[in-house]
């Protein structure tokens, strides 16, 4: 895949294939989902029917790429076994649905330490991705992907060097990638608002997960600035990040083929807000050659 892949989070209500109907209405070429409730450990059984429907619409709208987001539940830095075992199942469970959809990634919070330590949270996620593995050798192909964090509490992962530090104790890397979001990096303290400090995000990044390694961006403003580890969502341009903390990325040319969804608002009477997002991130972007057909 080349050029941009923009899309957003979308619902899945009456059914996980219906978000790719909401993305392309929305314009976009990429959608990311949750493949059953997210405040939930479980799920029902994968709708086979619906998982045939997404295969045949998802080229017929020309959605060219697609990612799922684990539940909030999971918690694999738990230092307590039981919530971590549960965690792994979790997990599990997520992985599983996504690679019956042919679905590759799926973004999960790294989890919290709740009082053990970092160093311990650190080993504790790494150990379960390593059991995830050695579990699920058929998914193979279906990566979770660490999402960055604004670092609240004890929340892991706010840290390129942190999830570097995770990704050395996984034995299969191939499994493992990861997933920045700039409404959690703004807050975490990297500031790419400025050329040179987008640099400077782009050294650090490079010397610690890898530019590879990178697989997805989660598009969106910030309610609160720099460094304060909060974790608030807003629209596009709207927020502390500013549109051109946007601008560098989107014209970046090692993110071509790389999903760059939101994770912004809803508007109440639907989802006019993600076109409206949407249009707004094109209107960045200098090429517009690279601009996906639905919103050029």
């Amino acid at each position: 895949m080349s050029g941009l892949l923009l899309g957003a989070h979308m619902s899945i209500s009456g059914g996980v294939s219906n978000a790719l109907d909401a993305a392309a209405a929305a314009g976009g070429n990429a959608v990311q989902v949750f493949t059953k409730n997210n405040r939930q450990w479980g799920g029902p059984p994968v709708d086979e029917a619906d998982v045939a429907r997404w295969h045949e619409q998802m080229p017929g709208l020309g959605i060219a790429y697609a990612v799922s987001h684990a539940s909030y539940l999971i918690n694999l830095a738990s230092p307590k076994d039981p919530l971590w075992g549960r965690s792994i199942g979790g997990q599990k469970n997520e992985l599983a649905r996504a690679h019956a959809y042919g679905i590759p990634h799926v973004v999960l919070h790294p989890g919290a330490h709740t009082g053990s330590g970092e160093e311990a949270g650190v080993a504790r996620v790494s150990a379960a991705l390593n059991r995830l593995h050695e579990e699920l050798p058929e998914c193979a192909d279906t990566m979770t992907l660490l999402e960055l964090t604004a670092g609240q509490g004890t929340t892991l992962g706010y840290s390129f060097g942190q999830l570097a530090e995770i990704i050395a104790g996984v034995e299969d890397k191939s499994r493992v990638g990861v997933c920045v979001d700039t409404c959690h990096a703004l807050g975490a303290g990297y500031d790419f608002r400025t050329l040179n400090g987008y640099t400077a995000v782009m050294a650090e990044i490079e010397e610690t997960i890898g530019v590879s390694t990178v697989k997805c961006w989660h598009f969106n403003d910030s309610k609160n600035d720099l460094g304060t580890r909060k974790d608030r969502h807003t629209h596009i341009g709207e927020g502390f990040v500013g549109l051109e903390g946007f601008r560098h990325i989107l014209n970046d040319l090692r993110w071509d083929g790389i999903g760059m969804l939101l994770e912004t608002p809803k508007d109440k009477d639907g989802d006019s807000s993600d076109a409206r997002n949407l249009a707004t991130l094109v209107g960045l972007v200098e090429d517009a050659s690279r601009i996906p057909p639905g919103l050029q």
